[in-house]
């Protein structure tokens, strides 16, 4: 149930990053002294150039990464059916200081200056289109999930019935057990498409995302095989067909 004050403390720092971004970029507002610092402690050149489409696509992940915050938060405020189950409290703080350094991580993929005039319009590539969409696409499916096993401890009407676990079925739980969490390294990689492919950074944070969800989705997975004589066992932990 905690897992909201991730959202929230995410939704507040990166629509403000996404704020000071915007307007360096339409409005030609320098960002702030403490963000420049904050480049060059992570080893970003101010006055490095812009390469191609850099500052569009930084520019379209946060935005992506803030909207990926809020639909979380109103799952969780609106959606979700949490137990009593509790978080240790380095992972609390853990996930509390990775969503603010998140955000950070995307603008610092870009140089502080701004960009002298240039029309962002211009600089839309194919491989934005396509990592918006599988963004969409990651995101729908997610949320589906997500409303599915929310409906397992409600009755027909709506009613929360049981903080219980249940098996799911529907959408992609009929080949994983995990569907949300393969979902999750979707949206990750959805963003790293859309920043080229070629961005280093983001894909390390793709990698993290990879092992943490993976280490989730085994440990789900086990607890669905021990708890459940009748579990489907055609369906694999986290990716479909594979693990």
């Amino acid at each position: 149930r905690w897992f909201t004050h991730f959202y929230v403390v995410s939704v507040l720092w990166n629509g403000f990053l996404l704020i000071w971004l915007f307007q360096a970029e339409f409005l030609g507002v320098s960002l702030p002294s403490w963000i420049q610092h904050m480049h060059h402690a992570l080893g970003r050149d101010s006055q490095s150039e812009d390469t191609g489409n850099e500052h569009f696509s930084v520019l379209l992940v946060l935005l992506l990464l803030w909207l990926h915050s809020c639909r979380r938060l109103a799952e969780c405020l609106w959606t979700s059916i949490f137990s009593n189950g509790v978080i240790h409290i380095v992972q609390y703080c853990f996930g509390l200081a990775y969503y603010m350094a998140v955000g950070s991580t995307v603008l610092c993929q870009v140089p502080t200056n701004g960009r002298n005039g240039k029309e962002l319009s211009v600089q839309i590539c194919w491989y934005h289109i396509v990592g918006v969409m599988m963004y969409i696409w990651a995101s729908l499916h997610q949320h589906r999930c997500l409303v599915i096993l929310a409906n397992l401890r409600k009755s027909k009407s709506g009613k929360v019935i049981s903080l219980s676990h249940s098996v799911p079925s529907g959408d992609w739980f009929e080949r994983v057990s995990c569907p949300h969490y393969f979902a999750e390294l979707l949206i990750y990689v959805s963003m790293a498409v859309t920043l080229g492919f070629h961005n280093v950074t983001w894909w390390c944070v793709v990698m993290y995302v990879l092992l943490n969800q993976t280490l989730a989705a085994v440990l789900c997975h086990e607890f669905y095989q021990k708890n459940f004589s009748s579990y489907p066992k055609h369906r694999k932990a986290f990716i479909p067909f594979v693990f």
